[in-house]
């Protein structure tokens, strides 16, 4: 579980053959980018490599938890809302950007 993230890391190959694990990496990035953007309109899939290292990040630093005599850094409130308030905010200010009336209307009571 530990080596797993690590091989995940996406590799960029020339070669029409390629081995298990570049087939194992392109399989495992393919899927999750899939499930990831399935509810995602077509513009939104730009986000999709920047998300999935951002997940592969969060997944390797809680696993090196389970080591024995190590810390886990995003225990600290310091990293936790240095990774969350850039990616809210760019989410409300790109939100704002494209579609005003839709974002607006969240900040009105429901049914007016």
């Amino acid at each position: 579980a530990i080596l797993m993230p690590p091989l995940l890391i996406l590799t960029s190959s020339n070669r029409l053959v390629q081995n298990r694990l570049s087939t194992l990496q392109a399989w495992m990035s393919k899927t999750f980018t899939k499930q990831l953007m399935l509810p995602i309109n077509f513009q939104g899939h730009k986000w999709a490599s920047m998300l999935l290292a951002l997940t592969l990040m969060l997944l390797s630093l809680n696993l090196l938890g389970l080591l024995p005599y190590t810390f886990t850094p995003t225990t600290q409130l310091s990293m936790n809302m240095a990774l969350a308030v850039p990616m809210w905010l760019s989410t409300v200010l790109i939100g704002m950007r494209n579609q005003p009336t839709i974002s607006l209307g969240h900040l009105l009571p429901e049914g007016t």
